[in-house]
């Protein structure tokens, strides 16, 4: 190895610390497993963002720049991208991450009980709702 040649690892340290705003908290490690070699990068929870990027577009250039840099060294390079609280961001080329935010929960706004109001009002067969109490239906 010359003077000029880094490791992957390096490689990836040096792309992600120039894009993060802790870049002291910054750690990798390297492993070799079964589909290559494993790089798990962990950063601080604030910077989480800036290594996925939107739509994880950051990490999908991140990893193609480990594809280029393995290919010349024939070898295949994975980047895992640790969360800080435990789970972790491995995915396979061609892959994106999709968010399984459960929906939210709206109240009735203002218009929306005027409308109905109205509807009621001009249609008298709409049977009224039953309303419940602690011993059944009224």
């Amino acid at each position: 190895m010359t003077a000029q040649e880094i490791t992957d690892q390096e490689f990836v340290e040096n792309i992600v610390k120039a894009l993060v705003d802790n870049p002291e908290e910054v750690v990798t490690s390297r492993t070799l497993d079964e589909r290559g070699v494993l790089i798990q990068l962990t950063v601080n929870r604030a910077d989480m963002g800036k290594v996925i990027g939107r739509e994880g577009r950051t990490a999908k250039a991140i990893r193609s720049l480990l594809r280029v840099f393995g290919a010349r060294n024939d070898a295949r390079i994975n980047l895992k991208i640790v969360d800080p609280e435990g789970t972790s961001s491995e995915m396979s080329e061609g892959q994106t991450e999709v968010s399984e935010e459960k929906p939210a929960i709206v109240e009735k706004s203002e218009k929306v009980e005027k409308v109905e109001k109205i509807e009621k009002a001009e249609d008298p067969a709409k049977p009224e709702p039953a309303e419940e109490t602690a011993t059944g239906v009224i």
